[in-house]
Order: C-alpha cells, then structure tokens, then sequence
C-alpha cells in the first residue's frame, strides 16, 4: 500500500484544483485493494476520492458514485458523479447496528449525533455516549423523524435500502444532506461484510487504519480455518427454528453457512443455494438433522424450556437431547440488543473462534465465547 500513501500525502501539501478525469483515469490515480467485498470500489486519486457502491439494495440495477472532495476544493471537470461528499465529516448519523464497530475501531464514535431505535445499540462506548444524551432518538428506521434529524444536522447519513431508496431517505437528501448507501448486508462472504470497514475509512479520513484493522481480522480468521481444518472429526450440525409453521435456516450458499465450512463442520443443508433463508416443514428437517450433533443459533430462543413451549417436538432432535445448541440471543447489551448482529459482521474472526470452539473445543480451550452461550436449562 506504499503507493497509496504516496498520494495520501501529496493531497495533503497541496489544494483542490480542477482535474481532467479522463488522463487521471488512465494513469493517475490508485485503486483500493477490496479482496473479498463485492458491493464497493475505492479509486484514490491525489487531490479527491471515487467511490462506487455497485449493490446499494437487492437487484439494484445502477451503481451509485460517490465524490469525495476535501474542504475548499473545486469538483474536478468532467468527473461523473451522483452524490458530492465535502470532507472533512465532522458529524453523521448511521441507521444500522452493523455500522457502529467501525466507528469505534476507527476513533469516530464521537462523530455520531443521531440513531434509530437506540435500544438496538449493544456496545458499551456508544451506549455511554447514548446515557449523555450526545446520540439522539431518531425513531425507527423505516420511518425516520426528519425533524429530529434535520435538528442534529449532521454532514452525511449512512444507512442502507432493502428494496430501493426510501422516501425518507429521499426527503434528507433533497434538504441537503448526503445520504450513503452501505450495501454490507448484501455481501455473502464472512470476509466480504468486514471489509467494509475501508468504505468508512476513506470517508472519515482514515483509510490506513481501516485496512490496517481488517488485515488483522483477515489473518485471524484465516488461522483459525487452518487450525480447524487439521481435523478430521467433522461433526453435524443444523441451524435456525421454527417461525409460524416454516422452519427457517440459512442457505448452503450463505454467509452463516460458510462460519461452519470454515470451522470444519458439516452443515446438513450445505448443498442449498439461494438468497435469505430456507423454509421447510417441521417434518423435512426433523427427518433431515434429527440425529445433527449440533443446532446452532435457534431463532430468539435462550432456553430448553422455551424451545418446548414453543413446539414440544424439538426434542426429537439428539442436539436437544444432548445440551448441544447455542444461541448467541444470551449475550445482549444493557437496553436488549444481541451483541452478534452488531458486532458479528465486523468480526468474524471472532465468529469462527467460537463455532471451532463449540465443534472442536480441544483446539481453542484457552478462548472465551464471544457471542454465542449454551442455551440454557432454566
């Protein structure tokens, strides 16, 4: 990355001035290594930044670029672009849990001013910042409170679309404020979701750190898929529960699915390939992984009890019947928000850990469970 930072610095000794995009296309600027993510691409050029959301919701059928531009400078000619960012950005507001770990690993926490559904929030920094009222309510993510909002005036929103932009979305950025779509949920790999972290990095201003923070992540995670793959013990194991009457669980082709690949564990639905989740009938999958050695992550359930109550038939399974499921709903912040969907896209390092250690515990007997806890009996 030595020439990255080449430029990085020349930007910094001299000004913003009008650029020909067509010889900087050519030659003059650096792209970004992204290895993993598909959603993104950075191009950093010496006096602005491009970047290039290629999946900002489902079946998104256009790219959205973005143009970072440093205080005072001019937009350079013939530069295409949807949305300017001026930088430096000194306040933003998020509207994912998922967004909050970059934050914090990049020293920016203090630039959040505003978040929906502040419950959700599980990390101790943010919720002490929550407690000195310096993040406000903003309501609920569906249907934002502009006024609110518009109140804190922040620089840029991040947030992300499900099925396209959102009249509220729509209503911030035609008031004035940027809005970003991060499109990490759509990522499929376990890497892929925490690569994002260098989206935030060249926004914020702190790209080195952010590739930094993921080479770290990127080396665990690959050591402790080597360190279980010496294995040769390769145990069952079943995920997801009952909703309505559907048992849903993720897709052979799906991020959860590949934390068990990679922990050396044979996932019984692993052949599946699909968006979301499965759906089956309670009698496919008691006749599919009634005798699985493990069930990870039983929907909301934190007990054996409530399993029961909730269908007395789940005990047909060996998982049950043994003590071997768990659930990463027992570890939460102080307000109820599961520390996994926060924190877990982030590092999945520490994902891997824990299923290696619930699979193969011999391997990782020093290691503490960072999300997910036995169910308990009680």
């Amino acid at each position: 990355m030595k020439p990255l930072l080449v430029f990085i610095i020349i930007s910094c000794f001299f000004a913003c001035k009008k650029v020909d995009e067509s010889s900087n296309d050519n030659q003059n600027y650096t792209e970004v290594e992204i290895e993993y993510a598909n959603g993104f691409e950075i191009h950093e050029y010496p006096e602005f930044a491009k970047v290039t959301v290629h999946s900002p919701w489902q079946n998104a059928k256009k790219d959205i670029v973005y143009l970072l531009i440093n205080e005072n400078g001019e937009i350079p000619d013939n530069i295409t672009y949807d949305v300017l960012i001026q930088l430096p950005i000194k306040s933003l507001v998020t509207t994912s849990t998922t967004h909050i770990p970059s934050l914090i690993t990049l020293d920016k926490l203090d630039q959040l001013v505003g978040f929906p559904n502040l419950d959700y929030i599980s990390s101790k920094e943010a919720r002490v910042m929550i407690n000195d009222g310096n993040i406000k309510e903003l309501g609920k993510n569906e249907s934002l409170n502009t006024e609110v909002l518009l109140s804190v005036q922040p620089d840029v929103v991040f947030s992300f679309a499900v099925e396209g932009q959102n009249k509220t979305l729509n209503q911030i950025q035609n008031s004035g404020i940027p809005v970003v779509y991060n499109g990490d949920w759509l990522e499929n790999d376990a890497l892929g979701k925490a690569e994002w972290i260098k989206f935030f990095g060249v926004f914020l201003g702190e790209l080195e750190a952010s590739i930094q923070s993921f080479n770290q992540v990127e080396s665990t995670y690959n050591s402790v898929k080597k360190i279980a793959s010496k294995i040769s013990d390769q145990p069952t194991v079943i995920s997801g529960a009952m909703h309505q009457d559907r048992w849903y669980l993720p897709y052979g082709t799906s991020w959860q699915a590949q934390f068990f690949k990679d922990a050396n564990a044979n996932y019984i639905y692993k052949n599946t390939e699909g968006k979301g989740s499965a759906a089956y009938s309670f009698e496919t999958v008691l006749q599919d992984a009634q005798n699985a050695e493990f069930w990870i992550s039983p929907g909301q359930f934190t007990s054996y009890p409530q399993l029961l109550e909730s269908n007395i038939h789940y005990q047909e399974f060996e998982a049950f019947q043994e003590k071997n499921i768990y659930t990463m709903a027992r570890i939460t912040g102080e307000t109820g928000g599961v520390l996994f969907y926060e924190l877990g896209p982030n590092r999945p390092d520490l994902i891997l850990k824990d299923l290696v250690k619930i699979f193969h515990p011999e391997l990782l007997e020093n290691e503490e469970f960072t999300f997910f806890k036995p169910l308990s009996v009680e």
